[in-house]
């Protein structure tokens, strides 16, 4: 991967990336359950980028399902409901998992935590292998332990496959000094260093995957999945989003 800088533009060229999609994005605008119509648009986005070279891994949140942190105070103990929350994204990978396969492309859940025969257990090698015969690695189950965001799962697998960049697909087009729907004034930033946006307390990722992204060197870029085009735009090194770098 190279990044140049001139005139306030980034462009980036990319053989392997890790998206990050939240659990909520494949429940369509309610936000829960899964919805179809989402899921096929993300596959088709996916499987598109694949089939034009790109390799890609995914991880899914499980907050369309359960988030484990909501739980407390519910009943749920953190420890159980984070494992709940865990086994969510397995669901979630599983459902995307299908609708990859429909586009015509390989399709692999791997979990943090042994499930055979639901899906095989997560062994780097094996991941990057997938990837390198053109399919997708769907990397569900977080890191495997409570405590740790999907978030944090994220900036791990993707240091551990040897990611060029970390995608996080969200509903908004990029970071903003301001929750831009929320606050119309909110600007939005082209680029980032991790300093800046740890600085200005903008809710990117959780601190230990930013940590972890800016020890390792993983730059983040922060885009809109749902609009269309957008992944592939990214791969053919248009600027999309906002970049957040060493």
């Amino acid at each position: 991967m190279f990044i140049t800088r001139a005139n306030d533009n980034f462009r980036h060229m990319y053989k392997r990336v890790l998206l990050k999609l939240s659990g909520e994005s494949l429940g369509g605008q309610a936000g829960k359950g899964l919805d179809t119509a989402s899921l096929t648009a993300y596959a088709a986005e996916i499987a598109s980028a694949a089939k034009a070279g790109l390799q890609i891994a995914v991880v899914n949140g499980g907050g369309n399902i359960f988030r484990g942190l909501q739980g407390v105070g519910k009943g749920f103990d953190r420890v159980d409901g984070d494992k709940m929350g865990m086994l969510a994204t397995v669901i979630n990978s599983l459902a995307l998992s299908m609708f990859i396969k429909d586009q015509g492309v390989e399709a692999q859940v791997f979990t943090a935590t042994p499930m055979e025969p639901v899906a095989k257990y997560y062994m780097r090698d094996d991941a990057v292998k997938v990837l390198e015969r053109g399919g997708v690695a769907l990397i569900s189950g977080g890191t495997g332990n409570p405590f740790f965001t999907t978030d944090s799962g994220a900036a791990l697998r993707a240091l551990e496959i040897g990611a060029d960049a970390l995608l996080k697909g969200t509903r908004v087009d990029g970071v903003y000094t301001a929750d831009p729907e929320k606050d119309s004034s909110a600007v939005k930033y082209d680029e980032l260093t991790f300093d800046e946006a740890i600085s200005r307390h903008l809710k990117v990722m959780d601190q230990t995957a930013f940590a972890l992204c800016s020890e390792g060197n993983m730059p983040i870029i922060v885009f809109d999945m749902n609009q269309r085009g957008n992944l592939t735009a990214l791969l053919e090194g248009r600027k999309v989003g906002t970049l957040v770098h060493v």
